[in-house]
């Protein structure tokens, strides 16, 4: 199975609460009414696309009625899939890589959301593709974030940098880059903390390590991630918004849209926080993490 076959895979449980509920509203309706524009505006809240994004798409569906862009209710499916396909492009959604030397990925994301994971996935992604990988456990709170890490690092064949639990993040970041540079690596992925609750340290901790790589490497971290679970909703909005403050967010990876019927937060999380999906996990298998791409995510949103 291709990863376009597993992305509509994975998005099912979306498109039956989403697309395919409005093209139940939409079947066997001659006029497009006011009933009719307030069922699909509940069907994209409830799909957790959000309410200023819904508001958002509402006002362009009035609008493309009013200009004689829809006529029908069956049009106003595929102008839906237009709208929300221009909403989830980006002008930044390549990935930043370095034009020589280590390449610095930054992962951050609460507990719970597959950060871990994540990054084991994005070195099995990057060996494969023949580059050399290494993790730095910078997550030095959590022990089983390190541990999780290194077993990570036997599967996929990639060096890992760790100290003991508890020690400063910022040294495990600064080893890390020193041996990534040393030993002419190619991808170096750090793992760190996620404590939300901690809001003003967690700031401090990731200043720290980002004044740690950028001294050692110019224009590094090249790409901060925001790890986030698809499965959370709203809340994932909410916690990229929290994020946001604590860390300058390059972009956002989307983990287990396979298992959630709230697929739409995608949309919402783009339109409100403008800040590109850049990877999207649609299983648990090592190779469903992938680039997103905001065209095939709406082809295979509406079900084509």
């Amino acid at each position: 199975m291709g990863f376009f076959d597993k992305l509509k895979k994975g998005l099912t449980r979306t498109r039956e609460a989403f697309t395919d509920k409005i093209n139940t509203i939409v079947l066997g309706r001659a006029d497009i009414d006011d009933d009719l524009l307030d069922e699909i505006e509940e069907t994209l809240i409830m799909a957790d696309v959000g309410v200023d994004t819904t508001e958002k798409l509402m006002d362009a569906v009035r609008q493309g009625i009013k200009h004689k862009d829809i006529h029908e209710p069956a049009d106003l499916i595929p102008f839906l899939e237009n709208k929300i396909g221009e909403i989830l492009q980006s002008d930044d959604a390549g990935l930043h890589m370095a034009e020589e030397g280590p390449t610095v990925f930054l992962a951050i994301g609460v507990n719970g959301a597959g950060k871990t994971t994540t990054i084991g996935k994005l070195s099995a992604y990057y060996k494969a593709q023949g580059k050399s990988v290494m993790l730095a456990a910078a997550d030095t709170f959590r022990a089983a974030a390190i541990d999780q890490l290194e077993v990570w690092g036997e599967r996929t064949g990639a060096a890992v940098i760790r100290h003991e639990e508890g020690s400063d993040p910022a040294a495990v970041a600064f080893d890390a880059v020193k041996a990534a540079k040393a030993r002419g690596i190619d991808i170096l992925i750090i793992d760190t903390a996620g404590r939300l609750q901690t809001k003003s340290n967690l700031m401090q901790e990731l200043e720290k390590i980002n004044r740690v790589i950028s001294r050692e490497i110019p224009n590094a971290p090249h790409e901060t991630f925001l790890v986030l679970d698809a499965t959370t909703g709203q809340n994932a909005v909410s916690q990229a918004h929290l994020f946001t403050k604590a860390a300058p967010i390059t972009g956002v990876i989307l983990t287990k849209l396979d298992g959630t019927a709230k697929g739409g937060v995608v949309i919402g999380l783009k339109d409100s926080l403008d800040i590109p999906v850049k990877w999207i996990g649609v299983g648990e298998g090592v190779d469903d993490l992938r680039p997103f791409d905001a065209a095939d995510f709406a082809k295979a949103l509406f079900g084509k």
